[in-house]
C-alpha cells in the first residue's frame, strides 16, 4: 500500500434517523473514498439499523437516505463489517440487511458481497489494524 494511502475505518454506532450522525458519517465515508483512501465501515450497536432493508422514515421528519449505501461498491468500499452481537441483541439477522455488493475487477467483474459478519473480538482486531478509526 502506498505511503499516502491511509486505512480508515468508520464505526457507525447510532440509529439512522433522529440525529444527523448517520447521514454525515456516510458523507465523510464517500468523500474519503473519493480521495483514494482505503475505507472500511463497521456497524455496531444501533448503527446496524443504518443498513436494514426497507427503511421507512414517515413521521421522522427526515429524508430516507438508505439507498445511498448501495453506492458504496461504486466507491470501492467493499469492506463492510457487521458486529454479530449487535445484530443478535436487536433481534436482527443478515437477512434483515440490505444487499450490499461490489464488482470485483480481479475476478472478471463478478458481483460479490461487501458485508462481513464479525464478532466483537474480531472487530476490535480489525480496528487495531487501521491508521485512522472514526466513530459516530
Amino acid at each position: 500500500m502506498s505511503e499516502n494511502i491511509k486505512k480508515f475505518m468508520f464505526v457507525n454506532t447510532k440509529a439512522p434517523y433522529g440525529t444527523v450522525y448517520a447521514l454525515e458519517s456516510l458523507e465523510v465515508v464517500l468523500i474519503s473514498a473519493a480521495f483514494d483512501q482505503d475505507v472500511s465501515l463497521a456497524f455496531c450497536d444501533d448503527g446496524v439499523f443504518q443498513i436494514t432493508d426497507n427503511q421507512k422514515t414517515d413521521g421522522s421528519g427526515m429524508k430516507n437516505f438508505s439507498a445511498a449505501y448501495k453506492a458504496l461498491g461504486d466507491y470501492d468500499i467493499n469492506k463492510i463489517y457487521i458486529e454479530k452481537e449487535s445484530l443478535e441483541e436487536r433481534g436482527l439477522t443478515l437477512d434483515n440487511l440490505m444487499k450490499l455488493t461490489y464488482e470485483d475487477e480481479d475476478d472478471d467483474w463478478a458481483e460479490k458481497d461487501s458485508i462481513h459478519l464479525v464478532t466483537r473480538a474480531e472487530l476490535a482486531d480489525l480496528m487495531d489494524k487501521q491508521d485512522v478509526t472514526i466513530s459516530s
